[in-house]
């Protein structure tokens, strides 16, 4: 046990994800009782599924204590769901990845072991990305355009395998609803000076569903997000904050 971390949060948004999104808390649930935390809590934002996921949810929630869903009656996109995740998430440390199984939540493991008083964010890097090749060109211009264009210092931006203190994340301020949330958490960590540690983890190829990134009109949507995020971000300098982030 780290005595760093005495209490996680574990969410996972969940959109269309019934083939995996089981084994995700149970993977979870047997992590947080191998890592010593025994003030823990899984939540699972489901956002909206249309397929069997809040039918298999519901269910589980029955058999896990741990476990809490919360429901999006109509999908509100990945940072939607990220929203919701971190406002219901109550713990000192607060931890997420995707639901569809592309991350493996036994290596929050990892994470736990890295984290130290003066740590505010453990952040996960893939070791290989496992997606095919024409993903990986485009994951890796994504990821060399926004770490130049947003000044972003960690080695993976789109890595979402994190664990965050609790109240460095209440000193940011998130309000995309698109995958641009991920560059805008990263930010607004750093313009807070949170202290990033990063730790490398496997990549799995997706197996179940669709990515609803790659598509041209996301795509699209999320280079036009990310835009507007530049100019309040970086051009305007908005959301900086003169106060620091303590070790403690």
């Amino acid at each position: 046990m780290n005595p760093a971390v005495g209490a996680i949060s574990v969410f996972f948004p969940c959109y269309n994800d019934q083939a995996t999104i089981a084994q995700m808390v149970h993977v979870a649930v047997a992590t947080l009782a191998r890592v010593g935390v025994c003030d823990a809590e899984v939540i699972v934002v489901n956002d909206g599924s249309t397929d069997g996921s809040a039918a298999l949810l519901q269910e589980l929630a029955t058999r896990e204590p741990l476990l809490r869903v919360v429901t999006h009656e109509r999908n509100r996109g990945y940072g939607g769901a990220l929203l919701s995740g971190f406002a219901a998430a109550t713990k000192q440390w607060v931890f997420y990845t995707d639901g569809d199984g592309q991350f493996d939540p036994a290596e929050l493991e990892l994470l736990v072991l890295r984290a130290t008083p003066e740590v505010d964010v453990v952040q996960g890097y893939k070791l290989r990305r496992a997606d095919g090749p024409v993903r990986t060109v485009i994951g890796r211009v994504y990821h060399r355009f926004v770490k130049f264009f947003f000044g972003l210092k960690i080695r993976d931006t789109d890595c979402d395998f994190r664990l965050i203190r609790r109240a460095t994340l209440d000193r940011v301020t998130l309000v995309h609803t698109t995958g641009v949330i991920c560059v805008e958490l990263v930010r607004k960590l750093q313009d807070v000076d949170a202290h990033f540690t990063e730790v490398g983890v496997h990549h799995y190829r997706r197996v179940h569903g669709k990515s609803e990134f790659f598509r041209a009109g996301a795509i699209l949507r999320t280079l036009w997000g990310l835009g507007g995020l530049w100019v309040q971000l970086v051009v305007l300098r908005r959301g900086r904050r003169p106060d620091r982030v303590s070790g403690g």
